[in-house]
């Protein structure tokens, strides 16, 4: 119980589920319970029926080979980069290869081509935002990283890093005042403390 976290997407293929809808899901359930969880090793059954050119009932999401790559360099980020990916397969050749071929280049850390701007610019599809709506309800019993994300589920990833940022940046100046304040109220008690009295000097006999 709360160590098998299932996503499962609901509402069919229309609208689609594409790259905007499982980058979402990495970033609000998959790696948030995953960096909670701190694993030792991460193996991965890497199957491809999303990459796009598996038609439906076989596939039907539209899922890039150039989004499974930077899903592959996110779980690097666990475990030290101890990953495994071993191949499930799929249904078309082409599209198999392809993100094979982004997965690889992603454990070699090889350069990634860019997320094109209109992906991060997107919001997730409504039946996207439902299912992670109800992961969430269900696996924030189990982990509580998740519940801060419940209410940015609908943003674009473009304004989830703008808030993300805004947060970071307020976070780092209640510490400053927090440590400032915690400064001035050291420095109004050693104001107010008593100071020893002073011994009054020996005056030598005069000549």
């Amino acid at each position: 119980m709360g160590y098998n976290v299932n996503v499962a997407w609901t509402g069919g293929v229309d609208p689609p589920i594409g790259d905007v809808e499982y980058l979402t899901a990495f970033r609000t359930v998959v790696m948030p319970i995953a960096h909670e969880f701190s694993p030792d090793v991460v193996l991965v059954s890497a199957g491809f029926d999303a990459v796009e050119g598996h038609l439906s009932p076989l596939g039907g999401y539209s899922v890039t080979a150039r989004c499974f790559g930077h899903l592959t360099r996110q779980l690097m980020t666990l475990a030290g980069g101890r990953v495994v990916l071993a191949l499930e397969g799929g249904h078309d050749l082409t599209a198999i290869c392809d993100a094979s071929e982004a997965c690889v280049s992603a454990l070699l850390s090889v350069e990634l081509q860019p997320l094109d701007e209109t992906v991060l610019q997107q919001k997730p599809n409504i039946n996207a935002v439902a299912t992670l709506e109800k992961v969430i309800e269900i696996q924030s019993k189990h982990w509580s990283c998740v519940q801060r994300f419940a209410s940015g589920l609908g943003r674009s990833l473009r304004e989830a890093q703008a808030g993300e940022t805004e947060e970071a940046e307020t976070v780092s100046a209640m510490a400053l005042l927090s440590v400032g304040a915690e400064q001035a109220q050291a420095a109004a008690a050693r104001e107010q403390s008593p100071r020893p009295a002073e011994e009054p000097m020996e005056q030598e006999p005069a000549l």
